[in-house]
């Protein structure tokens, strides 16, 4: 399903964006009221589709943010009157995005409460770890961090990625 209509880039915070209804987002993805990932299209700016999410407002309505190269591709600015193109982008896939790194698979999997309490964590922490971890280089930031998340994971109290962490979460 794909919806079409005109609006006016707004800008809350520092945020542009553009308000889309109840109403537009129910033909869009009927009942969604998490972050929708969709694709789109400003004034039919590109072939391509840019991947984003429309993020809730909380009453059904959803805030459709354009980020400074859509922004530039379309030739726009906060205050233009836009054509908006969007459809749902069923081609998402949600979950972690990178494969999780084989040092922290096997350190994991010979730690049971870690494991255990690592299979509890949402979806979405689980996706920020395995980001965070694949993309470390040395030996040395991979042992430390293998071992600051296998504390916190086994219910030590501690902090990791920033964070607090009691009982394993």
């Amino acid at each position: 399903m794909a919806i079409c209509f005109s609006a006016v880039i707004e800008i809350r915070g520092v945020n542009p964006f553009v308000g889309v209804s109840a109403l537009q987002a129910e033909a869009l993805k009927p009942g969604w009221r998490k972050p929708l990932p969709v694709l789109v299209r400003i004034n039919g700016d590109s072939t391509i589709a840019w991947k984003t999410n429309m993020m809730p407002d909380g009453n059904g309505s959803f805030y459709l943010y354009l980020h400074g190269n859509m922004r530039k591709a379309s030739g726009t600015k906060v205050g233009d009157r836009v054509r908006v193109d969007i459809e749902f982008d069923a081609a998402y896939r949600n979950g972690p995005q990178d494969p999780m790194p084989k040092w922290f698979r096997q350190a994991l999997d010979s730690n049971a409460q870690a494991r255990k309490n690592w299979r509890a964590l949402t979806p979405s922490r689980k996706k920020e770890i395995v980001r965070y971890l694949s993309r470390l280089v040395s030996e040395d930031a991979r042992r430390r961090n293998q071992v600051r998340a296998l504390q916190v994971l086994s219910g030590q109290d501690g902090r990791f990625m920033g964070r607090s962490w009691k009982n394993g979460s």
